[in-house]
């Protein structure tokens, strides 16, 4: 892996930070994007500058580039030129690819498609059982899934179960990596981890202090 986001995974200070800091951090990215007990699905844009934030402060400001433009598709953001697309997923499912309403476009993109940058990836399972654990389910964390990983597991695999499209007749959230995919992905040798254990930060928050403090300066 050519990336210099693993130095991520290979800095032990760092890492404790990580586990330590995210699940606290995407706890408040929740309650920013939550309005009645929902959470938005703005929840994952939030949380993806929780990790560029965190890009910005291992390798400095000038060597992260995150005005992409929107014809890029995969990619989130550039760490010293090199494409990394972010994603976040709760639980085991799939990870979107590509968000479209049109199912003739989802189409063209299945049979185009070809990995082109890795990813950095925050698997959440909040507040996992201590006995699930020590029946060895994972407690997710954060993952760096090199290009040549997703190449050999969509070779191994294949598109079709790979990917997977929107149902026809449904509202179409786009063309995502499938639960497979994923798990697979994840599992692979070459790929690095920092497991963390996601307990919510319990604690009083308000979305609108801060816009209120600066109304009233």
């Amino acid at each position: 892996m050519n990336s210099k986001a693993i130095e991520i995974f290979e800095d032990e200070i760092l890492r404790e930070r990580i586990r330590i800091k995210l699940p606290h951090l995407f706890s408040i990215a929740e309650l920013e994007c939550s309005r009645a007990g929902k959470i938005g699905m703005e929840v994952g844009s939030t949380r993806e500058k929780v990790l560029i934030a965190l890009l910005i402060h291992k390798f400095g400001e000038m060597n992260v580039e995150t005005k992409i433009p929107i014809t890029e598709t995969e990619v989130d953001v550039r760490l010293f030129g090199h494409p990394i697309s972010i994603k976040t997923v709760t639980g085991t499912g799939g990870v979107k690819v590509i968000w479209t309403v049109d199912a003739p476009k989802a189409l063209e993109f299945l049979d185009s498609y070809t990995p082109s940058c890795e990813i950095l990836l925050a698997q959440i399972k909040w507040n996992l059982k201590e006995t699930d654990i020590q029946k060895g389910v994972h407690p997710g964390g954060l993952f760096l899934i090199p290009v040549d990983v997703q190449k050999k597991v969509l070779n191994l695999i294949g598109k079709g179960e790979y990917l997977k499209l929107p149902k026809v007749g449904t509202n179409p959230r786009g063309v995502e990596i499938s639960k497979y995919g994923i798990t697979m992905l994840l599992q692979d040798i070459e790929t690095k981890c920092i497991e963390i254990l996601w307990k919510r930060s319990e604690f009083n928050y308000n979305p609108y202090k801060r816009w209120v403090d600066y109304w009233t300066e």
